[in-house]
């Protein structure tokens, strides 16, 4: 019976079409973690992902699995692919998993995270992970707007546009569960902050329309009680803009069982 291998991931999005494999050839995670798996493993291998991060989005934690019939140490995995994989996609962790499972069915949830500068000028060795959106911000705004969006609500309006067809039927459609949704300074950093998100699915672009929304709260340019008309209206043009995705990063997985138990997932 092949073997179902389980992988922790870590990567730069910066020089990438996202995570998913493209038609038309463009650089994506997936496409170069596929290659070289199969040099590995003298094979043709299929790498699932625990989900799908757009262009330019980054990830501390993407969990991913694939079959193989090599024989390989599970050790080997990760110092043969760390070697042949570009710099900006490392291998956290490999672990050997049982056949029934799978890194997004299995997956209860999701935290994403998104850092964003406010300050006048950013230092340039962060402006390509951490959107600079100069300006006035006051976190103490969010306050009614961040438990507003907890819990379970419809959320077209912090869906990209045409990005799902609605008129088919989607199952929960644009229904998700947010668990936890923060924002906080960044390390302790002077105008530095990270809006954290936790939650059972997300639609296209949602924790990126998300942040821009709650941007513009705490600027002052959008009341903090709107967000109730926001979600009601299941309208894109109601919310936000979308955030840039530099900002962006698919922090930890979440399941209902032990993964990689020796990392803090």
């Amino acid at each position: 019976m092949p073997r179902n291998i389980r992988l922790l991931i870590a990567y730069d999005g910066g020089n990438y079409c996202g995570w998913q494999r493209q038609r038309r050839g463009e650089p994506t995670i997936q496409e170069e973690l596929e290659q070289r798996l199969s040099v590995l493993c003298t094979e043709p291998i299929t790498l699932h992902g625990a989900g799908r991060t757009d262009t330019g989005v980054h990830a501390l934690g993407m969990v991913a699995h694939f079959h193989t019939r090599a024989t390989i140490p599970v050790v080997a995995f990760s110092k043969g692919l760390n070697a042949l994989l570009p710099l900006d996609i490392r291998i956290l962790a490999v672990e050997e998993t049982d056949s029934t499972f799978h890194s997004r069915f299995n997956a209860l949830g999701k935290t994403y995270r998104y850092d964003f500068f406010t300050g006048e000028v950013q230092p340039p060795c962060s402006r390509l992970h951490r959107a600079h959106l100069p300006g006035a911000f006051d976190p103490h705004r969010l306050v009614t707007a961040l438990q507003l969006l907890v819990g379970t609500h419809d959320f077209s309006s912090f869906e990209r546009s045409g990005s799902r067809d609605k008129s088919a039927a989607t199952g929960r459609g644009a229904v998700r569960t947010l668990s936890a949704i923060t924002c906080t300074p960044h390390l302790g950093r002077s105008n530095c902050w990270s809006i954290r998100v936790t939650g059972d699915g997300f639609l296209r672009q949602m924790v990126r329309i998300l942040a821009g929304t709650l941007i513009e709260i705490g600027r002052g340019s959008r009341d903090p009680e709107e967000i109730r008309a926001v979600l009601a209206a299941r309208d894109r043009r109601r919310a936000g803009f979308t955030a840039p995705a530099c900002g962006l990063y698919l922090e930890q997985l979440y399941y209902p069982f032990p993964v990689f138990p020796d990392r803090s997932l």
